[in-house]
């Protein structure tokens, strides 16, 4: 769901790009000590609805159910690090104490092999977790729904040699159950290297199945018992193999009815001609057959995938970006993007030039913000609030900013009223008055209110670069770049 969340340490001298047979007993210890994150934490509601500009739409990343009952949302905490925060329906984890200490469980494991878990959010009937989020979209994407090239095939070597790592990594740790393992788990980080969703390892709420997909890539087992084991994980790594080789996603009976008839051409991906060896594919098909095998414990354990996918890794040395031909980082670098007038004012943290367009923009952007007035509003309280409203502008106006702060902020404590613009004008009158942490916190409020808003983001820019957060205020300032290009473009 790269930007990789939070700062990571790694003591490795260079990436890991595969792994021999030598080297795959080290290849837990490496990931799982060598990749440092913040301890899991308990997150207030507070924090994630304004980490996500309160629940918008426009930050939602993907919906499961019927009905979508469960929704992850991208977001930022405190305007800086990237999280990705899957929100369950009301009538998920009923009982507070399972889901804290699955959520907790799962949140000490720490590999460069996962989306973390970094944190959860349990307040009454709210349900959240907080994972690293990983910008450059799912394996379900980059195999059925490319647009501009297939997936190389070195790539997809690497991606079933990383997800086993996962897996035996997880294992390690005793965490050997994954529920509903297939390409849509499967994320790619800011450097394009695949990772397996956390989410997956939290045990079964009541309203989920382990098994949302389609019941033909169903294991055999659980359709016979309904519980899922170590074995049945083995099972879908096999379906995942075939999605990889074939770049479709083909239900394993009909897989196997092709194996066994040696139609191995039907199982390929068109797109790969001349890309591999018959022995590799040959390798390949025989792993998916003895993962898809009837009975479990004919199944090979994850070990076993890890020493068999090893040896066919190809281009080991070549950064998982290249291979995918997607530029480093994600997004493009803030020197190729047109600044706006207020968004090179806030990139410089000119206040002043910052001051002049707000003033002459006035409160043209707050067009179409929801304001509901009950009629006994329209009284003297009204008056009042509309009153520090006025003297605010007057204030701000005037760059009398200490003032501007007491009337806004009155008018924003009176709560009948929703203004951005308010909030945008407060934040720079709060830089103004060297206070970059209370103009931080508004920026992001303005965003809860208008979750498009570009300004928003650029006034996040100034008060991070206030604070000395180079890094962070770039991607601010590319976030809001990138908004007013697409809404300049009409998308």
């Amino acid at each position: 769901m790269g930007a990789c969340v939070s700062k990571v340490t790694c003591c490795c001298r260079k990436p890991h790009n595969g792994v021999t047979n030598e080297s795959a007993d080290a290849v837990t210890e490496e990931q799982g000590e060598a990749y440092e994150l913040p301890a899991f934490q308990e997150f207030t509601f507070e924090q994630l609805r304004l980490a996500t500009s309160g629940f918008a739409v426009e930050n939602i990343v993907s919906e499961h159910g019927e009905k979508a009952p469960n929704v992850v949302y991208k977001g930022k905490l405190d305007a800086q690090r990237r999280i990705a925060v899957k929100r369950f329906n009301r009538s998920a984890w009923p009982d507070p104490r399972q889901f804290l200490e699955e959520a907790r469980s799962v949140g000490q494991l720490r590999s460069k092999r996962l989306a973390n878990l970094l944190g959860c959010c349990c307040e009454g009937d709210e349900r959240l977790l907080v994972a690293e989020y990983m910008p450059n979209d799912t394996l379900a994407k980059h195999l059925f729904h490319w647009e501009s090239q297939a997936m190389k095939w070195p790539m997809r070597l690497r991606v079933v040699l990383y997800l086993a790592e996962a897996l035996e990594y997880c294992t390690s740790r005793g965490r050997a159950l994954y529920h509903d393992l297939n390409a849509y788990r499967v994320l790619f980080d800011d450097d394009c290297n695949p990772r397996l969703s956390c989410f997956g390892l939290m045990k079964n709420s009541r309203d989920g199945k382990s098994y949302s997909t389609n019941l033909a890539f169903t294991p055999p087992e659980y359709m016979r018992t309904g519980r899922i084991t170590p074995e049945s994980v083995i099972y879908s790594f096999g379906t995942m193999l075939l999605d990889v080789l074939s770049g479709k996603h083909i239900p394993p009976s009909h897989a196997l009815d092709l194996i066994r008839d040696r139609n191995f051409n039907m199982l390929t991906d068109s797109c790969l001609e001349g890309q591999f060896s018959n022995e590799e594919g040959t390798e390949l098909v025989r792993l998916a057959s003895r993962c898809l095998h009837y009975e479990p414990r004919e199944r090979p354990n994850v070990r076993s995938l890890l020493l068999s996918l090893a040896p066919l890794q190809k281009d080991v040395e070549t950064p998982s970006y290249e291979l995918m031909d997607i530029p480093r980082g994600g997004a493009s670098s803030i020197q190729s993007l047109p600044l706006s007038p207020l968004a090179e004012a806030c990139s410089r943290k000119d206040l002043t030039a910052i001051h002049e367009i707000l003033e002459k923009t006035g409160y043209k952007d707050d067009e179409g913000t929801a304001n509901e007035l009950s009629f006994q509003m329209w009284t003297n309280q009204m008056q009042d609030t509309l009153n520090s409203k006025k003297k605010g502008d007057n204030a701000f106006r005037q760059k009398d900013f200490t003032t501007a702060i007491d009337c806004y902020s009155q008018f924003i404590e009176v709560g009948t009223m929703v203004s951005p613009t308010i909030y945008a004008r407060r934040c720079l009158s709060y830089l103004m008055n060297d206070k970059p942490q209370e103009a931080l916190s508004d920026a992001m409020q303005a965003l809860v209110i208008s979750p498009t808003w570009p300004t928003a983001f650029y006034l996040q820019a100034a008060a991070l670069l206030a604070q000395g957060m180079e890094n962070e205020a770039q991607e601010a300032l590319k976030d809001g770049c990138n908004l007013e290009q697409s809404s300049s473009s009409g998308h």
